[in-house]
């Protein structure tokens, strides 16, 4: 054989068996599932043998096992290992609380179902608060349910919290310590990355050729795109109430709006030089993004920048007479950099510092910035106190199936009732397709279980010593193949781990399967009936009407605002924010879109182009479009109505003239038509208002490329624009046009010039924000919902 041939056939061989370990090589969910599997079984398996052979505490070791799976196993608390074990120490005293509550309610069967109920409701709605909240809400209702049923035993709650504290610190040490997974990149590092990349794009405008070299423009689009929630850690994912969450939130947004105003900088009109103080703003734009960048990475700060405002105020002070419209555009947009330069300092010292920072920030856009944390829970928490808010909707449906479940068993006397609320729990989901198919497959993986449970018990009989023997492997087993295999697999291996730890704290038979079916099955009937009595389709209905009445609101804002901007009159930077409707509507959107997106999609949108996906619109629409619009709007209506000098350094009430007769007429009639577009859209998507009679207006951009045509242009009226005021706002309408275009699935979605500002910069609650530029891309849910 040649040399060459022997090369060859080593290649093949190298590849050959390339394709093997690549075959071999273990799925990520399992390596994930498994590390996670480990800690619970260390946490859970010591404190339980500690307890039962070492100390002969049968209570404190059931106590022990339940809390460390709890919180681990049916919890599911974002981020690594040593976030999860920072959160769980801070949980420490609530799941004291619970499990003395469950003790001491335990007394009767209405006082326990009382308590159920409220702290049901209670542990479900501080989902508001975050992930991490919500991912411990479900193993902390396990700590009540555990407690609160027979007997009545207050004697032991000293053995109870004891065996629940030891399991909880063993688990935060097997988190903290035990496998580590790699440290993620913090939200403030990629807002500081991406701080960092406006810098250089400033740099790059501010000297010949003034353009974007392609590598930068490149960079900036990679950096925004790593803001986006979907690519975020769910635990590095800003979502607190606090005043530092909020800021951190609206820094990350203030940057991605800075990139894409700066990637999106219309070029110079030919044979025009850059003004002197042009490019001292984009200098100023650069020197203080780099600023930020330094401060979310912990350098000392002496403050916020305020050369952005400052060199805002010069360019805006310059004279517009005989000024080409080219260049007046792009004026206003160097303005509109320095504004989002001004909002990214300001969010970053307020993500750092928290109230510290709140010297001189103005609260029309950050609001929150001088709240203390108990206010900010209470707006948190008041916003979503009402039947449309999904937070609320999903606290009343677990509270009611978990109350009528612990009445069943107290009253019925249901044998080991605690399986039959821990199935109710477990399978109860925000929607009746999805609740309907985790018990028909609970319910198959069970009945498999409760078979092996009882060859188990059958064959072993009363021997303690096997039991102890397996229950190891098999809670590795459990937690490792269960969490990816799904419900049914759980049950099934979860009825076979119960069954082995309670035949070690009392002699147990073959019947002890059959309870353990007839538990699951109650359960699982109660979650169904409340599934179906309790908001059934979940955010389906939510998600629809909450947008119809943002867009409403939206309308409404547009219309107020290109009126009062025509008319004039005083401004004041130091009254109280406006539009709190369209601020309070676009909170209760975004949670309504956020459970939208985890929940399956229906058998009728399986095909994106079928007609069965045709015929489910709340599929079809492109929610995330019009959340942009509503963030859009909210940003433009309020600011574009302040003087320049106003907007960051506040300079007093101001008596601004009103526009032009011609002018202020174009202006109103723009806002109408866009305000007009928006109330066509909202019958559209809201079924009470019998959407189908309500044809949907063609898209802007089917009639033309995307850029006003000169005769659409009506408001340009020489010698009467000005940038701050009617440049601005007929940039800002138009670009709402677009926005809504994407709403319907409309040409254009490709981005437009308003893709990176529908960042609800003016006092939009941040948690949860929707991204912007998925919608300006023109993505589907469906599509999003892979990337996630």
């Amino acid at each position: 054989m040649s040399a060459n041939g022997a090369d060859a056939e080593d290649t093949r061989g190298a590849e050959a068996t390339g394709r093997a370990g690549r075959r071999r090589r273990v799925p990520d969910a399992y390596v994930a599932a498994a590390r996670r599997s480990l800690r619970v079984t260390l946490a859970a398996g010591i404190t339980f043998y500690l307890f039962l052979y070492g100390l002969d505490q049968p209570v404190a070791a059931t106590y022990a096992l339940f809390a460390a799976v709890s919180l681990a196993g049916l919890s599911r608390i974002p981020g690594t290992g040593r976030q999860r074990a920072g959160m769980l120490l801070r949980l420490l005293p609530v799941a004291w609380l619970l499990v003395a509550a469950g003790t001491l309610l335990a007394v009767q069967t209405w006082s326990a179902v009382v308590g159920m109920l409220v702290i049901g409701f209670v542990l479900a709605f501080v989902a508001v608060g975050g992930p991490r909240p919500a991912g411990a809400a479900p193993g902390l209702q396990l700590l009540y349910i555990l407690p609160s049923f027979p007997p009545f035993a207050p004697e032991q709650l000293g053995e109870r919290l004891v065996g629940a504290t030891t399991g909880i610190l063993l688990l935060v040490l097997a988190e903290a310590f035990v496998l580590p997974e790699a440290p993620t990149v913090s939200y403030r590092e990629l807002a500081a990355r991406a701080a960092l990349a406006a810098e250089r794009c400033a740099a790059d405008l501010a000297r010949a050729p003034f353009v974007l070299s392609p590598a930068t423009a490149a960079a900036a689009a990679a950096a925004a795109e790593a803001l986006r929630p979907s690519l975020v850690p769910e635990a590095e994912r800003p979502a607190g109430p606090g005043v530092r969450a909020r800021g951190l939130a609206h820094a990350g947004l203030a940057a991605r709006t800075l990139l894409h105003r700066l990637v999106r900088l219309p070029p110079l009109p030919p044979d025009h030089t850059p003004t002197t103080s042009g490019l001292d703003l984009l200098h100023a734009v650069g020197r203080s993004a780099a600023d930020s960048a330094a401060l979310l990475r912990g350098a000392p700060s002496g403050g916020p920048d305020t050369a952005p405002a400052r060199e805002r105020a010069a360019l805006a002070a310059l004279p517009t007479g005989g000024v080409r419209p080219a260049a007046l555009r792009r004026r206003a947009d160097l303005l509109e950099l320095a504004d989002a330069a001004s909002a990214l300092a300001r969010a970053s010292g307020l993500a750092v510092r928290g109230r510290e920072a709140a010297s001189g920030v103005p609260l029309d856009r950050f609001w929150y910035a001088r709240m203390r944390a108990p206010q900010l829970w209470w707006r948190r928490l008041v916003g979503n106190a009402g039947s449309r808010s999904v937070f609320f909707q999903n606290a009343v449906r677990i509270s009611l199936a978990l109350a009528a479940a612990r009445a069943v068993a107290g009253l019925d006397t249901l044998p080991h009732g605690f399986w039959a609320m821990l199935a109710t729990l477990s399978l109860t989901r925000t929607t009746l397709v999805a609740t309907r198919t985790g018990i028909r497959q609970a319910v198959t993986g069970t009945l498999l279980g409760a078979l092996a449970t009882a060859g188990i018990l059958a064959l072993v009989g009363s021997d303690t010593t096997i039991y102890a023997a397996v229950l190891i492997p098999v809670l590795l087993l459990t937690f490792t193949v269960g969490p990816v295999k799904g419900v049914g697999w759980a049950q099934a291996l979860f009825a076979i781990t119960v069954a082995l730890v309670f035949a070690q704290l009392a002699p147990a038979t073959w019947q002890l399967a059959e309870v353990r079916l007839l538990d699951v099955l109650v359960g699982s009937a109660i979650g169904a009936v409340f599934g179906l009595l309790a908001w059934p389709r979940g955010a389906q209905d939510e998600v629809r009407r909450s947008t119809a009445v943002l867009l409403r609101s939206a309308a409404e804002a547009v219309v107020m605002t290109s009126s009062a901007l025509a008319a004039g009159g005083l401004r004041d930077p130091s009254a109280p924010p406006l539009n709190s409707l369209l601020r309070h509507s676009l909170v209760l959107s975004e949670s309504a879109f956020a459970q939208f997106q985890s929940e399956p999609a229906p058998p009728a949108a399986a095909r994106p182009g079928s007609v069965r996906a045709r015929e489910d619109p709340a599929r079809a629409v492109d929610w995330q479009a019009a959340l942009l619009a509503g963030h859009h709007t909210l940003w433009g209506a309020e600011r574009v109505l302040l003087p320049p000098a106003s907007a960051e350094v506040p300079v007093g009430p101001v008596t601004v003239p009103p526009l032009e007769p011609a002018v202020a007429a174009a202006l109103t009639r723009l806002g109408e038509r866009v305000a007009g577009r928006m109330l066509l859209l909202s019958a559209v998507l809201d079924e009470n208002a019998q959407a189908e009679r309500v044809p949907v207006p063609p898209p802007l951009a089917a009639r033309s490329s995307g850029r006003p045509s000169e005769d659409e242009t009506a408001t340009e009226v020489a010698g009467a624009w000005t940038p701050s005021g009617s440049y601005a706002a007929d940039a800002w309408l138009r670009s709402l046009l677009l926005d809504l275009d994407r709403i319907t699935g409309g040409p254009g979605g490709g981005g437009g010039a308003a893709s990176g500002e529908g960042d609800g910069a003016r006092g939009a609650d941040p948690a949860g924000r929707v991204d912007g530029e998925r919608a300006a891309r023109g993505r589907t849910p469906a599509q999003e919902a892979r990337d996630a």
